[in-house]
């Protein structure tokens, strides 16, 4: 790359919100769209079930917002939650335009299905694939527009802030950025950046994400000077597949939506004793109901079963699903699905504003890296793909107002690094990798105490000094990138899980059972 290229808007992260954002302001931008990976390899090519509109005449913007806000456990910010549902129909129809290829059914109208915490049926669908349809639409839109540049297999280190970085200007100049195809860190210069990395879910041993999620736009942002929200609220996804080959495969929602069943190893349904709406109750609900049964049983997993449903209906509405199960010799027409929760969505984050404006000039977040108050103390399904498009696009008329400007870009200097050297002990990344995960895992995980905290507390202290230390004298990798991204984000949940003294949706202490009559957002300032 030319290291003097200026960009209107440099995008970190190829996924719905990231791509909404670029393609939104491109006819009028110059545009940078960074990828750690492949430009399909985030969160968003991951999810199935689909995205939560309303659509349906029968269906409401009332009860759409009636509903998020109940999942949301006394905790959503209204405006957020109304600006989301009141602009659902508008992002569903510019998703249409952009190609994205939804199910229909035998009339030739878009399928809708229905997940738990919904009272309607509003979920609109690709098969159950609906991350896949998005992504490729976006991706094909994105490789054809002639203003927008993309570049795989960069890894973002910084957001460069005039203010941390001692620049003179406002704001930001760009970001740092290490070119994984040959090792050496870029400088993209921009007037405004947008964070749109995704979650930090790889905080935790197990979970549905892929790997790129470590929260490193939620470690940029708060290096950078940006508060930080809510990172106790952890979303655990009740129903991944359990065997020990499958990675990251999560059981959609709509499989209990469309009538199955979870079931104990002897055959037993247990939901109804722990919520009247059973299977369909929200994700935290189910999700610590089976991490309860789980441990009062000594089992490894539970089961999902939907066989007693016709083959050629799960075949019709689970095909992908159904396929990667029987890679694993799980016959889901015939038997029941093992199944374990696994860490899924950070409903926390960089603290916007409506449109997706931080606490640093010219610095965006949209996605699951921003918080912006939609989701409260638990997501409800499907609403993170439509938060991706409706900020996005927010996100995108506010940065349209401000490169119109066409102010100067502050000179950012080039990455430094003649003081430090290639690492020869690698394995000090590796084994700090898992330690981090798995007390993460152990001490802040679905079921929480003071004493478990206070123990990752002390961990994550040490670590991260440890980190930090390996981080200031190595070349940076992005192995490193992330363990030190991880770290970062795995002490700010620890942070505000410590200052929550109450039980509220995603966050269940044991040593702080009941609700406080008011709820707070838990928030952290640099």
């Amino acid at each position: 790359m030319d290291q003097r290229q200026v960009f209107d808007v440099l995008v970190i992260g190829s996924g719905a919100a990231g791509l909404t954002v670029a393609l939104n302001v491109a006819d009028n931008a110059k545009v940078a769209v960074l990828s750690k990976d492949k430009l399909d390899s985030g969160s968003t090519r991951w999810a199935q079930g689909g995205i939560a509109a309303v659509l349906d005449s029968e269906d409401s913007i009332k009860a759409h917002i009636a509903d998020t806000l109940n999942a949301g456990a006394g905790l959503c910010n209204y405006s957020a939650v109304r600006h989301t549902v009141e602009n659902s129909t508008d992002a569903i129809n510019w998703l249409i335009e952009q190609q994205v290829q939804f199910s229909k059914d035998s009339n030739n109208e878009y399928h809708l299905t229905k997940e738990g915490g919904h009272s309607h049926r509003r979920i609109i669908h690709a098969a159950d694939a609906t991350g896949v349809a998005v992504s490729e639409a976006l991706v094909g839109q994105a490789i054809t527009h002639k203003n927008i540049s993309l570049f795989e297999h960069r890894v973002a280190i910084d957001v460069i802030s005039c203010e941390k970085f001692k620049i003179p200007g406002k704001g930001v100049a760009g970001a740092y950025v290490l070119n994984e195809e040959n090792g050496h860190v870029e400088t993209f210069r921009a007037r405004t950046v947008v964070i749109a990395s995704g979650g930090a879910s790889k905080s935790y041993l197990y979970t549905s994400n892929p790997d790129g999620t470590s929260g490193d736009g939620i470690a940029m942002a708060w290096r950078a000077g940006c508060r930080i929200a809510n990172m106790e609220f952890n979303q655990f996804h009740p129903t991944c597949l359990y065997h020990p080959q499958a990675k990251n495969f999560l059981i959609t929602e709509a499989v209990r939506g469309e009538g199955g069943h979870l079931k104990l190893p002897n055959g037993e349904r247990f939901m109804h004793k722990f919520d009247e709406r059973a299977e369909l109750a929200p994700r935290d609900i189910v999700a610590r109901a089976i991490d309860h049964e789980m441990k009062r049983l000594g089992a490894d997993c539970l089961y999902l079963d939907i066989s007693h449903k016709p083959k050629e209906f799960i075949l019709e509405h689970f095909p992908n699903i159904y396929e990667r199960c029987l890679e694993y010799g799980i016959d889901m027409s015939k038997q029941p699905i093992p199944v374990v929760p696994a860490a899924h969505y950070t409903c926390g984050g960089i603290v916007t504003d409506q449109s997706g404006r931080t606490d640093v000039p010219n610095l965006y977040a949209v996605g699951e890296s921003a918080h912006t108050g939609l989701h409260g103390a638990n997501r409800l399904a499907s609403n993170s793909l439509l938060e991706c498009i409706v900020y996005g696009k927010s996100a995108a008329a506010h940065i349209l107002n401000i490169i119109k400007e066409k102010n100067d870009v502050a000179f950012a200097p080039d990455w430094d690094e003649s003081q430090v050297t290639d690492s020869d002990e690698d394995v000090v990344i590796s084994h700090n990798w898992d330690e981090l995960r798995r007390f993460m895992w152990d001490y802040v995980g679905i079921v929480r105490t003071d004493k478990r905290l206070l123990r990752a507390q002390h961990r994550v202290q040490l670590l991260r000094q440890e980190i930090l230390d390996f981080y200031g004298n190595h070349k940076v990798t992005s192995d490193l990138l992330e363990l030190r991204n991880l770290v970062e984000v795995s002490e700010l949940i620890i942070r505000c899980a410590i200052l929550r003294k109450e039980s509220r949706g995603l966050h269940y202490s044991l040593s702080h059972p009941d609700l406080l009559p008011v709820a707070y957002d838990t928030v952290l300032t640099p």
